[in-house]
């Protein structure tokens, strides 16, 4: 049976680990977010974003979850609509039978991202559903961005606090300096840890980490040697990520490693074979790949070993 959201990260807000929170867009992904889990012994967050659905359909993707949950029935699992972009989409989620969502109104201004996040909290309470909602803008701390242009950008501890206690939101994902995709950081890698510390303080919830993708060196030396371009791409680093989870983070979404480590593959066995056309010899080691990379961030954020 899937859990709400906030019955996984309550815990390890309670705890002081984070749990991974893996995006699918097919069975390869989802069978291999549930492998590793399963190696790992560890609770997991699975999340679809608005054009995953679209790409896979809203049955297909809530069927999928729900039969590998039930294969793995030992493995306390989430299924969270990922960046819901209005309340119709997150209330099409809950109706279908996503667990938790997120309504990201984060462009908006702050009384309009709040009247938001407290319609769509209003109405997925009502069904023992949790939400997710976003401060500040994602995107990464440059080597020179100046105090006030970083006030602008991250989170303010501040109105998180009012936010938190307004929304009456479940998670938060406040912004202190990540940014999505493989290109995070034009300098050396830069997240306000300080401003992270004083949101925990002040809001006393679990927290969120988006593009918190690490690009391990071994996924990207795999990409590249195969052919791949990531034109200097930086990931957040292991150590920024368990410097995170020690400030307060719960929830660290993972998806552009994924998608790397699985293509990385699929160009090793098409290069290796010009004649291999078995959509199983491709896939397979993509799994396995991914796998990998999930095992590994579930050591890493601590939530090994927590089934």
């Amino acid at each position: 049976m899937l859990r709400s959201g906030s019955e996984i990260l309550q815990r390890a807000h309670k705890e002081g680990y984070g749990v991974g929170a893996f995006n699918f867009v097919n069975f390869e992904m989802l069978s291999a977010i549930f492998e590793a889990a399963h190696e790992a012994s560890s609770p997991i967050i699975v999340q679809a974003s608005e054009g995953a659905i679209k790409y896979m359909g809203m049955e297909v993707t809530v069927g999928l979850v729900r039969l590998l949950s039930s294969r793995y029935p030992h493995i306390p699992v989430a299924l969270h609509l990922d960046h819901g972009t209005t309340y119709e989409s997150c209330a099409k989620a809950i109706r279908a039978g996503f667990t938790s969502v997120m309504i990201d109104a984060s462009h908006h201004k702050f009384e309009e991202n709040l009247h938001e996040t407290q319609r769509v909290v209003e109405m997925a309470h009502a069904c023992g559903v949790s939400v997710e909602a976003e401060l500040g803008r994602l995107m990464g701390i440059e080597d020179n961005i100046s105090v006030d242009e970083k006030d602008a950008v991250l989170v303010n501890p501040e109105e998180a606090e009012l936010f938190v206690k307004e929304s009456g939101v479940d998670f938060l994902a406040p912004a202190i300096g990540t940014s999505h995709g493989a290109f995070k950081f034009k300098g050396e890698p830069k997240l306000d840890f300080e401003r992270l510390q004083e949101v925990k303080r002040r809001t006393n919830i679990p927290l969120v980490l988006h593009g918190a993708s690490a690009i391990p060196d071994y996924v990207k030396e795999a990409f590249l040697s195969t052919g791949g371009d990531l034109k200097g791409s930086k990931g957040v680093p292991f150590a920024f990520l368990q410097e995170a989870v020690k400030g307060g983070i719960n929830k660290v979404n993972t998806d552009t490693d994924l998608r790397i480590a699985f293509m990385a593959e699929v160009r090793r066995v098409a290069n290796e074979d010009n004649t291999q056309f078995d959509l199983r010899k491709f896939f397979a080691p993509g799994m396995k790949a991914m796998k990998k990379v999930m095992v590994e961030r579930m050591q890493i954020l601590g939530s090994a070993g927590k089934i």
